[in-house]
């Protein structure tokens, strides 16, 4: 299916704020369809933002609808579920999520969609798992938003100590988009420095803990966090339906453990085409075993 046309399911912060980023953008996507629980708020988003079409960069076809039409959609974004509270995990939201999304998913599935997941609920992790169990798609159409922004906030950081740009900076967050994700220290470089020799080990200690607790810290200053994942479910968005070919942190079913998590995987048009071999040093072996532990207790706790 190639109609550049994409649902966005759930019209809350992060669900708007995707379909905003959407249109402040150059991008091949053609139609944007926006639905929620409660209608009224979709329809409004719709509304408010084909008041911008007059003046935005490109020219975007923006309707609320329902799940039925998911049927000619190359993407579904699933934003909805139950929103992170100040002090609660991303764990501690996946009873309540599990089943919100089993239905969403049965539903959409029953249009007739047959393109691409991108998940971006929390526990996003364990939920691309489920989607991906509860639609029966192949595993390289069900992705999760993985730990693109977690890697986003690590090239940021780093590039502020090493004073260049961000753009410039080669490095990842893996496994749980959560409290046991970690930093690939060992494969990460800038401008061909590995950062590992650049940066003294106190100061990349607090550079892990920062970009693994800075959501904590967002959401308890302004409640919820949206603009940066937004921006990064585009750029994931982009590569699907430009076929970029980009390698990007994604989460996708990792057949070796059986879960989901983010890791350095080429994105294009099919989805994962495939994650990528990566050697990594025996501590982050061990760390990442860790966080894939932790995600297959999240997955066998929910009974569905």
């Amino acid at each position: 299916m190639d109609n550049n046309k994409v649902m966005i399911v759930g019209t809350g912060n992060v669900g708007a704020s995707i379909a905003f980023a959407i249109m402040n953008q150059r991008t091949v996507i053609n139609e944007i369809i926006l639905t929620d629980i409660i209608a009224k708020d979709a329809e409004g988003e719709a509304m408010d933002l084909r008041d911008a079409l007059a003046v935005a960069p490109s020219y975007v076809k923006v309707s609320n609808g329902t799940y039925k039409d998911a049927k000619d959609c190359d993407v579904v974004v699933i934003t909805a579920g139950a929103a992170q509270k100040p002090g609660e995990t991303r764990m501690e939201l996946l009873k309540k999520n599990a089943n919100i999304l089993k239905g969403m998913i049965e539903q959409i599935m029953a249009s007739g969609f047959d393109g691409i997941f991108l998940v971006v609920t929390n526990p996003m992790d364990v939920l691309t798992y489920y989607t991906l169990k509860f639609s029966g798609l192949p595993t390289e159409r069900v992705i999760g938003s993985g730990t693109v922004l977690d890697s986003a906030r690590l090239r940021q950081r780093i590039a502020g100590y090493m004073n260049i740009n961000a753009k410039s900076v080669h490095a990842y967050q893996i496994g749980e988009h959560g409290d046991t994700e970690l930093t690939l220290w060992s494969l990460a470089d800038a401008g061909g420095q590995k950062v590992a020799e650049m940066l003294p080990a106190d100061v990349r200690n607090g550079i892990s803990d920062f970009v693994r607790d800075e959501a904590y810290e967002i959401i308890e200053k302004k409640g919820a966090t949206y603009y940066g994942i937004a921006t990064c479910v585009v750029s994931i968005l982009n590569c699907i339906l430009n076929d970029e070919m980009r390698v990007m942190p994604v989460s996708s079913y990792d057949g070796f453990s059986g879960t989901c998590f983010g890791w350095p995987s080429v994105v294009g048009r099919e989805g994962v085409v495939r994650r990528l071999d990566l050697k990594i040093s025996e501590k982050e072996g061990i760390e990442l075993q860790k966080s894939i532990n932790t995600l297959k207790k999240a997955i066998n706790s929910v009974k569905m």
